[in-house]
């Protein structure tokens, strides 16, 4: 009998053995899937984040193109009445050209002026949208790497 118990024993060490081993294999994969889980989620957050702050840089962008192109209107409607004002108080007809010819071409400087000045602010709007955003596609290859890891 001693052969069977000796036998029996060995069986429940293996049996062991192996349940231990199952439990300790069971405990770093799941360990490791949470530390994936918590990496991800790290990620979604920090995204999240650039985001955020994408839509606050666009927002005040558009204020201050708005704001921009407000103030240019508003100084074009006051120089044309002005230069209306001239034309109508000129005392000949080629004064009359005069005040109209040297109206159009400081309207059209302004216009191309401030059609550049509000193409650097697009522009800029546009690198100051996107600035948050550098970086994510790296953050995510690193985020996988190390949950591969």
């Amino acid at each position: 009998m001693s052969k069977a118990k000796t036998a029996g024993e060995k069986a429940t060490a293996s049996a062991e053995t192996a349940l231990e081993n199952g439990a300790a294999a069971l405990k770093t994969g799941l360990e490791k899937a949470l530390k994936g889980y918590d990496a991800f989620v790290g990620y979604g957050k920090d995204t999240a984040d650039a985001v955020t702050k994408s839509a606050t840089v666009t927002g005040k962008s558009i204020e201050t193109i708005n704001s921009e192109i407000y103030s240019y209107s508003k100084q074009s409607i006051e120089d044309a009445v002005a230069a209306t004002k001239a034309v109508m108080g000129s005392k000949s007809v080629h004064e009359a050209f005069e005040f109209q010819t040297d109206f159009a071409k400081s309207a059209f400087e302004a216009y191309v002026a401030e059609l550049s000045k509000i193409s650097e602010l697009a522009t800029s709007a546009t690198k100051d949208s996107f600035a948050p955003f550098k970086g994510r596609v790296q953050a995510w290859l690193d985020t996988v790497q190390s949950v591969r890891a």
